[in-house]
């Protein structure tokens, strides 16, 4: 009777264990997933700002990211960089992302 709980016990805490890492997981995936829609988001606005692409910056930056199922929280552009930040959910919680695009900044060397 003894070992037959104790196997029960591990079962139940096996289970436990492979829920929650699952669900971490998940949230890692979610993650990933808000910073692939920013980033495409603020190259859409990139696009627009340098005349690659027609439009508004921030509009074709939330057309992007609204066909990918997340919203855009912020657009801001400064010259031909644009950043963005889109926000999402994941099991009810929010999951948010930010992302810059434009070209390379210039450096100056002493």
């Amino acid at each position: 009777m003894g070992a037959s709980v104790l196997t029960a016990g591990a079962v139940g805490c096996a289970a436990t264990l492979a829920m929650g890492l699952a669900v971490v997981g998940g949230a890692a995936v979610a993650g990933q997933r808000a910073s692939g829609i920013a980033d495409a988001g603020a190259l859409a606005a990139a696009d627009a700002l340098a005349g690659f692409a027609t439009g508004d910056p921030c509009g074709r930056a939330s057309q992007v990211v609204s066909a990918q199922g997340a919203s855009v929280t912020s657009c801001d552009t400064d010259g031909l960089i644009a950043t963005i930040r889109v926000s999402m959910t994941y099991a009810r919680f929010p999951v948010t992302a930010a992302a810059r695009a434009g070209p390379p900044v210039q450096v100056e060397s002493p």
